[in-house]
């Protein structure tokens, strides 16, 4: 809100003016009554109340607009930083967290911002400053029937705090329960295929449907306590409205009062309508966006990489030496080490395989290197230098990766090629599209590069998804290059020819490659072979089949079947 603060000021400032003149009405009503009773209308009293009315009219809508747009620039002030600290979450954190909640949180809960700053802080606020004047005029007018009037107000009063507290937790509980609706469409619409090949739509509709169903009962239960304390407000306004009236009633029969004063305090009784309603909208708003509130800190305060001032392409393109000391890692406390004491070395050029069991730790070594994941002990070096030590955007810059399954982002393919390289130039781009044989597919789609690819890359097949992430990847001209199963879904003619390509790249840069295929395996510079979180063997493919049993039983069995 902090920005926003002249725009919500003058928004209040602005209604608080609006009020004002509203309540300047009845004192109007009454000098008007009072001379029409004495034959002399006061034509004065006429302007003013046109006046005030004009101006009601003109400046009302103006301090609603102002309000209006400051709360919206809240909401788009939180969704910036909201989204900007969870692109920024720890890789082990968001394995943590449901997709769907974190975006129920961009979405969902930064919308009920719109309520708590508007109708709740700068509503309560103004529904408080105007109830305290109209009580003062009341008192000013008679002191007896503001008596009356506000004793009735109190018990009401009381009757809603009381309801206050059900409408923080119902709105709690509303907030919590969209978060996992999101969560549960995510879950379906994420893996559409696989739920399709697996007859799962049935039993993924119940699972939504359920969860939309905790979400509708969540809200009614929030709508019945707001209704509740609305309705004893209401109720209570009528009562004191109608105490009023018989009260003050007696009192003109009297001759304690005079009838045109009457007239006046019952116009402050509806006066006090709206200030009332906007002060108990106010605290409802507050208790319901207070859910939303405390959902958006709880993700502002999950742990983020530290902020990274590199990026982009590195400027030293001499290949990288990397070294693992002693490392050692799990995933958390309760699960088995996944590296135990993980030693080797890998120097500048070449390429260098790695190759184990499943379950060995290959992919994950490479998710070290990125520094997705920390070491629980033991270093990582980068020329010599502790990867912790290194600006995180510095690092990546300097790295390439090409994941397992080579996610493509919704967009174009433009825009997947310069994800990581928007200063690229064309002849660079045209360069890599060769390199990975992609320049006959581009040719082919209708719009060329600016052609969509759908969601995750739907309309490409998996190997051409695989060859856009390595095209991706050698944009980037890293200085270390991280190919995890890049090759596992082409054709046996384009992994050839990427295979040559990787060989001719890794002259000049540093290639480790994770693979099950013994042409790629065999073609490496050195292979390690991994098991049970530790190194066994290091050498070249002939070494290792002479020097090494498991590698000669992985070169005969698992390479030999993946190869075919």
């Amino acid at each position: 809100m902090r920005p926003t603060w002249p725009q919500l000021l003058l928004g209040g400032a602005l209604n608080l003016l609006t009020a004002a003149a509203g309540l300047a009405v009845p004192l109007a009503a009454e000098r008007l009554i009072d001379g029409l009773a004495s034959g002399r209308p006061p034509r004065d009293v006429l302007l003013v109340m046109g006046a005030l009315v004009t101006f009601t009219a003109l400046v009302g809508p103006l301090g609603a607009y102002t309000l209006r747009r400051a709360a919206e620039t809240i909401v788009l002030n939180a969704r910036r930083r909201l989204t900007s600290h969870l692109l920024r979450l720890r890789v082990s954190e968001f394995d943590r967290t449901e997709p769907g909640d974190l975006i129920s949180r961009v979405t969902s809960d930064t919308t009920m911002l719109r309520q708590v700053t508007t109708e709740s802080l700068v509503g309560t606020v103004t529904g408080a400053l105007t109830l305290v004047a109209t009580t003062t005029l009341m008192c000013l007018l008679d002191l007896v029937l503001t008596a009356v009037t506000l004793a009735v107000l109190l018990v009401a009063g009381w009757i809603v705090r009381s309801v206050m507290s059900r409408v923080n937790a119902a709105g709690m509980a509303s907030q919590e329960s969209l978060g996992l609706v999101g969560a549960s469409v995510e879950r379906a619409l994420g893996a559409l295929r696989t739920v399709k090949a697996s007859g799962a739509e049935e039993a993924e509709e119940a699972a939504v449907h359920h969860a939309a169903e905790d979400a509708w009962t969540a809200s009614v239960r929030a709508a019945r306590w707001l209704a509740m304390a609305g309705n004893v407000a209401e109720m209570a306004m009528q009562v004191a409205f109608f105490t009023v009236l018989a009260v003050g009633g007696v009192r003109v029969a009297s001759g304690a009062l005079e009838a045109s004063r009457l007239i006046a305090f019952l116009m402050y009784v509806f006066y006090l309508v709206p200030a009332i309603q906007q002060l108990i909208g106010g605290v409802s708003q507050y208790n319901l966006g207070a859910a939303a509130v405390h959902r958006i800190r709880a993700a502002e305060a999950l742990p983020a990489e530290p902020q990274g001032t590199g990026g982009g392409r590195p400027g030293n393109a001499e290949p990288a030496e990397l070294s693992f000391k002693d490392v050692h890692f799990r995933y958390a406390p309760e699960l088995p080490p996944v590296h135990s004491g993980l030693t080797f070395t890998v120097p500048p050029h070449g390429m260098t395989a790695f190759v184990g069991p499943s379950g060995a730790g290959k992919t994950t070594l490479f998710s070290l290197i990125e520094r997705f994941y920390e070491p629980t002990a033991g270093s990582i070096l980068l020329d010599g230098r502790d990867i912790a030590e290194w600006d995180i955007g510095e690092l990546r810059s300097a790295i390439g990766y090409v994941e397992q399954d080579a996610p493509v982002l919704s967009g174009s393919l433009r825009d997947n090629l310069l994800l990581g390289s928007r200063e690229a130039s064309d002849d660079e781009v045209r360069q890599v599209l060769r390199t990975a044989r992609l320049d006959d597919l581009v040719e082919r789609l209708p719009e060329g590069l600016d052609s969509l690819v759908g969601h995750r890359g739907t309309r490409l097949s998996g190997g051409q998804r695989q060859r856009v992430a390595i095209a991706r990847a050698l944009l980037r001209r890293p200085r270390l290059l991280l190919l995890d199963e890049a090759t596992s879904q082409l054709d046996a003619v384009n992994e050839a020819a990427l295979r040559d390509t990787v060989a001719d790249i890794s002259r000049t840069t540093t290639v480790l490659v994770v693979a099950h295929r013994l042409s790629t395996i065999a073609m490496a510079d050195r292979i390690v072979v991994l098991d049970s979180g530790i190194v066994q063997a290091v050498g070249t493919h002939q070494e290792l089949v002479a020097a090494s049993p498991l590698y000669a039983e992985l070169a005969t069995t698992q390479f030999l079947e993946a190869a075919r």
